[in-house]
């Protein structure tokens, strides 16, 4: 599965939909999840949570690890994907889609990747 062109990228693996900025939809990429392993946990930051670009506001468990969630954005958690809570698992099946974690009322216009500058980002070398 090749990065959606449409999204944006940090280099920390967070996918970032900004189409409404109102409420940038945010998950992680198809190159985190499956660096993770398999997911069985998700920790999201609270709805009104105010979270700050490049800060941990959550976490991801797998099997294999245990990883902080950056927020990709200064803004204000405005909902949180309540079906990642109590299937975890969908971070791997469906990271693009119903796998995504949380939106955010975007405050500052986040420094992303284009899909191309992520693609390189994560070559291996």
């Amino acid at each position: 599965m090749s990065n959606p062109e449409n999204l944006g990228y940090t280099a920390e693996h967070e996918w970032v939909d900004t189409a409404d900025l109102t409420a940038a939809t945010v998950g992680v990429t198809k190159y985190a999840a499956d660096s993770l392993g398999d997911v069985v946990y998700v920790q999201l930051p609270e709805v009104g949570a105010q979270v700050t670009a490049g800060e941990s506001c959550g976490e991801i468990e797998s099997t294999k690890s245990v990883s902080d969630l950056f927020a990709p954005a200064d803004g204000v958690v405005v909902e949180i994907n309540e079906a990642v809570v109590d299937t975890p698992e969908l971070v791997n099946t469906d990271p693009f889609g119903d796998g995504w974690l949380f939106r955010l009322r975007v405050e500052s216009e986040p420094e992303l990747l284009d899909a191309a500058a992520y693609a390189e980002h994560t070559k291996e070398g």
